[in-house]
């Protein structure tokens, strides 16, 4: 295995137009799950800086290899975030490194805020890459505008290094709120828990995460203005008592609640395969009776679920046919796609894609089928 260490975007496209043996896409290393077959590393950590900041119009546009530390250092000072809340992946893969930007995107990687924030991909309003040929292709910008035929901001977004290697992404942001509170609701059992917080989300209180946490309590964040907060937050309290009394979290607790929730503490250090489950929440507590599992976390208000279970258990066998997707996330050898397969029609457009962005098929191949 060699490993590529690019300079700029002009080497990039240089090296892309005249390969032909298979490559690993490669940032800070941190979201790494490879189960493809011998290839050698491109390593995209060069293409890194903030191209172009304005916090007045809350936009942002950096270099795909730029660390997230860095740009959540710079939009902090602003009082700025990115929008999507995102998770920090070591704890549970137990890698080490640096998140970039480019690694963000490309796993379209989103934290608790998902449910009322959006996605990454929701808040992607350019991004700039060398597809398989070497050619350098940009979409979108600081006004989105589509002029190829494809959405490639969405197609980039969650494409896992498949379709292009990306160089440069450009960004909506949102302000810092002014103040955070959490209800918690405790006891409760994962039907229950689905219930409560979906009588939340339905609710005009703007709830901002909703998660369950087996054994430790049901989780519902509220942010904005303080006066704003504190009145939501009684709001919803007393939306909530057929389920229990609900003890509130201040900022603090709050912040570190959340934090540990969207970087699933409970599985650090931790035996076992984790997987993502991605379900109608009404669905997610019988799926979960379902799994024998050795521990579960449900974010996004049942949504998402997180789960640790036996190595090499073949989740989607165990499951049978349900309504959702199942994702392996860590593992100690791949004898299970890591994607959920495909529907054929899907499947098709999908190859179709790759065909047209990598025909020689040297982007992280064999990683999404």
């Amino acid at each position: 295995m060699i490993k590529l260490r690019l300079a700029d975007e002009t080497e990039l496209s240089a090296v892309l137009r005249d390969r032909t043996a298979p490559l690993r896409i490669r940032g800070g290393g941190t979201r790494t799950l490879w189960f493809g077959g011998p290839a050698d590393v491109l390593d995209c950590t060069a293409l890194s800086g903030i191209t172009l900041y304005e916090p007045g119009a809350l936009t942002l546009v950096a270099g795909a290899g730029t660390p997230l530390e860095e740009v959540e250092r710079v939009l902090a000072a602003e009082g700025q975030r990115l929008p999507f809340e995102v998770p920090d992946p070591r704890g549970v893969l137990g890698t080490t490194g640096t998140s970039t930007l480019g690694g963000v995107v490309a796993a379209n990687a989103s934290g608790p805020r998902r449910l009322q924030a959006g996605a990454c991909r929701d808040s992607l309003i350019g991004v700039r890459f060398v597809d398989g040929t070497g050619m350098v292709v940009k979409n979108g910008g600081r006004v989105m505008k589509n002029v190829t035929g494809y959405d490639l901001v969405k197609l980039l977004a969650g494409s896992h290094g498949t379709l292009g290697v990306l160089t440069e992404v450009s960004f909506k942001l949102l302000p810092v709120p002014d103040a955070s509170a959490t209800l918690v609701l405790n006891g409760l059992d994962d039907v229950t828990a689905v219930q409560a917080m979906s009588a939340a989300l339905a609710s005009p209180f703007e709830v901002t995460g909703a998660a369950h946490w087996p054994g430790a309590g049901t989780f519902l964040r509220i942010e904005g203005f303080a006066e704003s907060v504190a009145y939501r937050s009684g709001q919803l309290a007393r939306l909530l008592a057929p389920f229990g009394a609900a003890d509130v979290q201040d900022a603090d607790d709050t912040a570190r609640q959340w934090q540990a929730i969207r970087d699933v503490a409970p599985f650090h250090g931790q035996p076992g395969d984790v997987w993502k489950l991605s379900v109608k929440p009404s669905d997610a507590p019988g799926l979960v009776a379902r799994l024998r599992a050795d521990a579960v976390l449900y974010d996004w208000g049942g949504g998402l679920v997180w789960v640790r279970i036996a190595p090499g258990t073949d989740l989607r066998a165990r499951l049978g046919i349900f309504v959702g997707h199942a994702t392996l996330i860590r593992a100690e050898a791949a004898v299970i796609p890591v994607f959920q397969p495909q529907p054929a029609p899907l499947a098709a457009l999908a190859a179709g894609l790759r065909a047209r962005f990598d025909p020689r098929g040297i982007l992280n191949p064999g990683l999404m089928g």
